[in-house]
């Protein structure tokens, strides 16, 4: 028979690995899209299949995100599963753009204050997201600003929006476990 007082100690050590093994798969989901999008052949096939080629990666951004929100409601760790989906979801919309930027400076050359490499769109990329902005690479055609203001307000959608999406769902999946939020994380009472 288990000894009651080394439960919490068991319980802390099976909570430590489950992080550990959240946080690999995110660094691995992360690495495997990265590495797609440099490997990935892209070449320029023209505006409108670069757009419908943006609008089917929007779509799946949309649809992994909502598989991992179900995910996160019926996983065992709501909290540790919202940070992989998070992980995926904002790597994948953000390679989908630098993919995006890539295209269109091949396909259209001169969109842009420089020419892009698949790292040159990627650094765009994350500038833009951040909100840093170095200004060293801008969008110059109106096709490139229209696609970089697209990215502006799926960036504020994706951390406004799915933040509160995926907080919903943490709550949602301890609820369904019967745990309040403070469960994961005991504190001290103050008397």
């Amino acid at each position: 028979m288990d000894d009651p007082a080394e439960q919490p100690h068991r319980r802390r050590g099976q909570r430590r690995r489950a992080a550990i093994s959240a946080l690999v798969r995110a660094v691995l989901v992360v690495a495997g899209l990265v590495t797609v999008y440099y490997v990935l052949p892209l070449d320029g096939r023209g505006t409108t299949g670069d757009s419908v080629l943006l609008a089917c990666g929007l779509l799946l951004v949309v649809v992994v995100f909502w598989w991992q929100v179900r995910a996160i409601v019926t996983s065992s760790h709501p909290r540790l599963k919202a940070i992989e989906a998070l992980a995926a979801t904002l790597a994948l919309f953000l390679l989908l753009f630098a993919g995006a930027y890539f295209l269109l400076e091949h396909t259209t050359p001169g969109s842009f204050s420089e020419p892009l490499t698949k790292t040159d769109s990627l650094y765009f990329t994350l500038t833009t997201f951040t909100t840093v902005g170095y200004g060293d690479i801008a969008a110059r055609s109106q096709t490139g600003r229209v696609l970089t203001m697209i990215q502006m307000t799926g960036g504020l959608l994706l951390v406004g929006v799915a933040a509160r999406i995926l907080a919903g769902a943490v709550q949602a999946g301890l609820r369904r476990q019967g745990r309040e939020p403070s469960d994961d994380f005991p504190t001290r009472r103050k008397d």
